[in-house]
This record gives structure tokens, sequence and C-alpha cells, in this order.
């Protein structure tokens, strides 16, 4: 049997990897729904060449008025409300587990992002927001005066 110097940090790596697993994982479904009235739905966003592209998970919506996006101050916000019409009564209910109600999320936009010509479309369920690129590069190289 080999001798292992003693560490007092060397449990503190297991509980590193045990945090990072539960807010990689647990941590966002936690707070999926917020209450019984507002649901926060999932988002994915990703950039090409040219945009962002934030997609959202929206099923159910019926019309392009139940569902609102707004930007301000580099602050996307997807809103509105989805609607189940149920021919079922509740004591016929058995397990209901699709959301309806109102939703709301938002999320911070990069810097880059121009939000004037913002345009989203819905298909299958699939809100895609794109967002395209400021062409003005932002970034500014700073001289310093070296003494």
């Amino acid at each position: 049997m080999a001798l292992i110097p003693f560490d007092p940090f060397r449990h503190l790596e297991s509980i590193r990897r045990d945090m990072n697993r539960f807010f990689a994982s647990d941590f966002p479904s936690l707070f999926t729904h917020m209450d019984e009235q507002h649901w926060m739905p999932r988002i994915d966003m990703h950039e090409t060449a040219n945009e962002y592209v934030v997609s959202c998970d929206l099923p159910g919506l019926e019309r392009k008025e139940d569902v609102h996006i707004d930007v301000q101050n580099n602050m996307l916000t997807i809103s509105g409300t989805i609607q189940r019409h149920h021919d079922v009564k509740e004591e016929q209910m058995h397990r209901r587990e699709r959301f309806f109600g109102r939703f709301q999320r938002s999320i911070t936009l990069p810097a880059d992002a121009a939000t004037e010509n913002i345009r989203a479309t819905y298909k299958n369920g699939v809100l895609d927001i794109h967002i395209p690129k400021t062409t003005t590069g932002t970034k500014k190289r700073v001289d310093i005066e070296f003494h």
C-alpha cells in the first residue's frame, strides 16, 4: 500500500464536481416553472457570422398575438400566453403536465447585437428570433502612455 501525503483540500475536489454537476443539469429544471400562473420557457442562443439566433420552445401557440417580443436596454424579453381548451372536466382529469397560462423569459443580449432589424419566425412549436450583429466594431485599442 502506497503512502499518500495528507492534503486537507482533497475533499474539496469532489465537492466542486458535485456542485458543477448540480448546476449543469439539475439547477435549470428547478426554475423552469415560476409558479402556477407563470412559466419560464427554455431557450438556446447561438451565433453565426452575421447574427445571433435565440430559439425558444413554445408549443401550443395558436395566434401571433399570444406572444410578445420586446427589446429594451439590450434585454430581450419573450412573454405571452398559451391557451389550452379542455373539453374534459376537472374530476375526469388523471394527469395534467402540459403547461398553459402566462410565460415570460428575459435574457441579456451581447453588446454587439443590433436591436433595430430583429425578425422572428414560429414553426413547429419553436420561436426563432434572429438578431443581426452590428457592422461597426465596438472594440477599440487603447494606447498606453508608458513613463
